[in-house]
């Protein structure tokens, strides 16, 4: 309670790749009953449309290299609507726990005294994988998976590239388009084949979703070629599987 008024657990939300239907029906709950729902710029209007009617809808979405509300704004933000008693719902595209600022929000919450609960969402890198028609993980290809930044607050993120860079390795990068020619350059750097398949699947699982099949040796080419506006995953060792069988047959052929 803060001067009588309840305070009421926010909510961290996951709304998923863009599809409505894979919402999860605990996230669809929350937005159902949200006074206030502070959602990132990357969630579908679809997803949006699904909150109630009483749902006041505050965008305050972080773009790479662009306009972006502030982290701090963002915690005053949360606090400020908990403490009048309001529902809120923090609604963050994909996995709230994935690249997702999660951490420094639930902090501000802690600080203010203020519950929360966690609801995940299928994160983009899964939804990109069934688009591909292909595993994330595979019996004799890679034991372990990685998913990645393209870019941090120091800028261009460093990673293990000489583990990435091992045959069979498979890693989902998020954020990459602008990262995509300093990857590549990294990886060959360490010795990643360039016939390294990459598959680039842009607004996964949603109806204007694109999927360019490429290698590592063409992938900046290529993305600048596409000229993708929208939100876009790289699957770094992954090919979608029509592709991966029309190569088998062209190469037994």
């Amino acid at each position: 309670m803060v001067s009588g008024i309840t305070v009421h657990p926010i909510e961290f939300t996951g709304a998923g790749p863009g599809d409505p239907g894979l919402l999860t029906l605990a996230a669809l709950r929350a937005l159902e009953q949200a006074d206030v729902v502070l959602h990132d710029s990357l969630v579908a209007p679809a997803i949006l449309a699904l909150a109630g009617p009483q749902a006041r809808l505050v965008d305050v979405g972080k773009r790479g290299f662009g306009r972006s509300t502030p982290q701090a704004d963002i915690n005053c933000l949360l606090v400020e609507h908990a403490n009048r008693g309001a529902r809120v719902v923090r609604l963050k595209a994909g996995d709230p726990t994935i690249f997702a600022r999660l951490d420094e929000e639930l902090t501000a919450c802690e600080a203010a005294g203020i519950p929360w609960n966690i609801t995940p969402g299928i994160t983009a890198a899964a939804a990109a994988a069934a688009s591909l028609g292909q595993s994330q993980t595979q019996r004799g290809r890679n034991r372990s998976l990685r998913y990645l930044t393209g870019h941090d607050a120091e800028g261009m993120a460093e990673h293990d590239w000489a583990a990435l860079a091992r045959p069979g390795a498979v890693a989902a990068l998020y954020m990459g388009k602008a990262a995509a020619r300093f990857v590549q350059g990294r990886l060959l750097m360490h010795g990643a084949g360039p016939e390294t398949p990459v598959s680039v699947i842009e607004n996964a699982s949603c109806p204007d979703e694109r999927i360019l099949a490429t290698t590592l040796a063409a992938l900046p080419e290529t993305l600048a070629a596409a000229r993708m506006d929208g939100p876009a995953l790289i699957w770094l060792g992954l090919a979608p599987r029509a592709a991966r069988a029309a190569l088998k047959r062209k190469e037994s052929a």
